[in-house]
């Protein structure tokens, strides 16, 4: 990728000149493009930290670039070759598939915070493949695989330079060339982390363990995660490990979505002043809109934002009913959001597997049919490099004003789902839509409750991450009402994977 030339402010200067030398005591000296060799014991920690368009991205971006020009390898998550002992790397982490996609996206190769943590263990004969594809090895010579097969798989790796992705371009399933996963059990090197301010105190210690330097990138304004009091791991950190970006570079582009979101810092500002000022807006431009309705057909892949559980059920009921589900099955297209995983401690095997694939809690899926086992599905994880998995699953439908959901089906183990037609606003932290629909009338509930979260009214934070969400349109509906869907849910519009892989074991112990 060639990114434009860019000119910083002063901000981004003193704070790519501080990563600068940050950088340069761990042995990567990006003035002269030199490298020394990594020293595990040297230490570093240090956070970027600004509000939406403060140019985080783009000073991510700007390091990464300068770093691989410098020569320091990029880790991507799906394959390593064997580890030199000069080699430099940088690994470029996002907490969810979501989060990372948005970052790839932008042309950063960016991967999950698991894929790093737990490594795929590679077949031997195949992992000759990838390490030709990789530049490390001579063409091999695989049973079962002629010159067209392997052609296709080089052809497919100098495009995209994924190594899963190249040998599924040879015919081969995942199945086939990864026969499990490994917690991590070697220190790497540098590490980039987006969107940190959803990190608890245990992913940070397990990233402080395998990053001996290690950035943070993060929005202050945003929800800290659950059972944090409202602090967030760069809280943590000394004042001069903080480097703060100001300005609002995106405001060259007139948003007024971060118009809106950078109104909020005003304390003088009520929810009711505030929304006067989405009315003026969603006046002035189409790119902000008042609705009298929930709309139906973006909710299948865009969850409505909500702030209480309540209201989720709610609108996930109506959105069933209007495009009739029936109640003992799921529709395929019904967009289902990943609450964690079901399996027994002596199952880890099967934990990493799914972990590392994408079925973290919190992850986004679309429910694509049922899988060739009863309890299976057949799942598209948004955001996923490699969308398209089967697993044994626990699909739970809450219903308002009961206590217990309905399971449509479920498997004894495995990956448990809630629907995602509306999730809450803490669980869409790190997630991006170019539509976003908030549901304006639990922010007003927010305000009447008069709770604060170090020391800011919930609401405005409730507000600043629904709002920040959008990339081009924000709907801020402000009635209890559901439009009826245009036309029947949908999977045509989904990324197929070439090479579909299933995320269980076979016999007693299937998860």
């Amino acid at each position: 990728m060639t990114l434009p030339q860019v000119t910083f402010s002063d901000d981004q200067a003193e704070a790519y000149d501080r990563v600068t030398e940050v950088l340069r005591a761990a042995g990567v000296d990006l003035d002269n493009e030199a490298l020394r060799r990594m020293n595990e014991d040297r230490r570093a920690v240090m956070a970027v930290i600004g509000k939406a368009g403060s140019g985080k991205t783009l000073l991510l971006a700007r390091l990464w670039k300068a770093l691989a020009e410098a020569g320091v390898d990029i880790v991507s998550g799906d394959w390593e070759g064997r580890r030199k002992k000069d080699r430099r790397t940088l690994a470029i982490l996002a907490p969810t598939n979501k989060a990372a996609s948005v970052l790839r996206n932008r042309g950063v190769p960016a991967t999950t915070i698991h894929r790093i943590l737990y490594t795929p263990v590679y077949d031997p004969e195949y992992e000759k493949i990838a390490e030709w594809l990789a530049g490390t090895g001579d063409r091999p010579d695989v049973e079962g695989l002629d010159d067209t097969a392997l052609d296709r798989a080089w052809a497919f790796y100098q495009t995209h330079s994924s190594v899963p992705g190249a040998l599924a371009a040879a015919g081969l399933r995942g199945s086939d060339f990864i026969n499990g996963w490994k917690r991590r059990d070697e220190p790497l090197d540098i590490g980039f982390v987006d969107e940190s301010s959803m990190l608890d105190t245990k992913q940070f210690e397990d990233l402080k363990e395998i990053f001996p330097t290690l950035l943070l990138f993060g929005d202050p304004a945003q929800l800290a995660p659950v059972n944090q009091s409202g602090e967030m791991v760069f809280d943590q950190l000394a004042e001069d490990r903080r480097l703060i970006l100001n300005r609002v570079h995106r405001q060259d582009e007139g948003s007024p979505i971060l118009d809106l979101a950078h109104a909020l810092a005003d304390e003088s500002l009520t929810f009711e002043g505030f929304e006067r000022m989405v009315e003026e807006k969603a006046r002035e431009d189409d790119r902000v809109v008042v609705g009298q309705r929930v709309q139906a057909d973006l909710m299948a892949r865009s969850p409505v934002l909500v702030w209480r559980n309540a209201t989720r059920i709610r609108l996930i009921h109506a959105f069933r009913a209007a495009y009739q589900a029936p109640g003992d099955a799921l529709l395929p297209g019904e967009p289902l959001i990943c609450d964690g995983l079901e399996l027994p401690l002596k199952h880890r095997k099967k934990r990493i597997d799914l972990e590392a694939r994408g079925l973290i809690k919190g992850a986004q899926v679309v429910y694509l049919g049922p899988g060739k086992k009863p309890g299976f599905s057949r799942l598209h994880v948004v955001g996923a490099e490699e969308p398209q998995v089967s697993a044994a699953s626990i699909v739970k439908i809450e219903m308002p004003d009961e206590e217990e959901p309905f399971i449509p089906f479920a498997a004894r183990m495995g990956a448990t789902f809630l629907h995602g037609a509306a999730v809450t606003i803490h669980k869409a932290q790190g997630s991006q839509w170019p539509e976003v629909q908030v549901f304006a009338p639990d922010l007003w509930a927010a305000a009447r409750a008069g709770r604060t979260e170090a020391g800011v009214p919930l609401w405005k934070r409730l507000a600043y991450v629904a709002i920040t969400r959008a990339e081009t349109r924000l709907h801020w509906v402000v009635r209890n009402r559901l439009a009826r869907p245009s036309e029947p849910l949908r999977t045509d519009d989904l990324k197929a994977d070439p090479a579909p892989l299933a995320l269980a074991a076979q016999g007693e112990e299937d998860a």
